[in-house]
């Protein structure tokens, strides 16, 4: 969902290429799909799909490691306030090394992730400081050292988010954040339960599918 309005923002602003990770997640195929619907509806100039196995051997995630389930989410206590086994160990650096790589390739002098501090599942590689000691890797091991990972959304609570892609027109429906469905959403893991409450808050309904 945070991707798709990333996608809507860099679309109006740039030419812009798509990067899709499959990295061992439970909704691999889902998530792939959804990324290239709405790379397609973007009109993005190229969309790459890659594949990244490490995940799945280190494990020590619910998302990569099938012997962990996918917990609901909590009742008595805020999404959040803990480090969940959803977390992938240092995953967004791997995103972000191959991101720029291929950014140094085309010559795109900006790379647009979509992580959210604000209403999030509390994982360390979404908070402003990683993005800014990102920054300085990128500086020093870069040719030219001018390639900007911007977070537009990082300080936005969800709601905010989706009103944003309301507004620019960022296509929900083709969006998905379940962490163990791929035909229906589950509606209480971390993630559908943060998706679910932002729709409410914005006062709009959820235009996918829900067990």
């Amino acid at each position: 969902m945070d991707s798709a309005v990333c996608a809507a923002l860099a679309a109006r602003d740039y030419e812009a290429y798509a990067v899709h990770f499959s990295y061992g997640q439970r909704t691999e195929q889902r998530e792939l799909r959804s990324a290239g619907e709405v790379a397609s509806y973007f009109g993005f100039k190229q969309f790459l799909p890659l594949r990244i196995d490490i995940f799945r051997q280190i494990g020590g995630s619910a998302l990569t490691d099938a012997s962990i389930p996918v917990p609901q989410a909590p009742e008595h206590e805020a999404i959040g306030e803990s480090i969940p086994v959803t977390y992938v160990p240092f995953r967004n650096a791997h995103f972000l090394s191959a991101a720029v790589s291929w950014a140094e390739v085309l010559g795109a002098t900006r790379v647009f992730i979509g992580a959210v501090e604000q209403d999030s599942s509390g994982y360390p590689d979404c908070r402003p400081a990683y993005y800014e000691a990102f920054q300085r890797v990128i500086q020093m091991g870069t040719r030219d050292g001018d390639i900007e990972v911007l977070t537009p959304l990082i300080h936005m609570r969800k709601s905010e988010i989706i009103r944003l892609g309301l507004e620019l027109s960022a296509p929900f429906h083709l969006t998905w954040s379940c962490y163990s469905g791929e035909t229906v959403a589950c509606g209480v893991c971390d993630s559908c339960a943060l998706r679910l409450r932002a729709f409410r808050e914005a006062g709009v309904e959820d235009p996918i599918p829900y067990a």
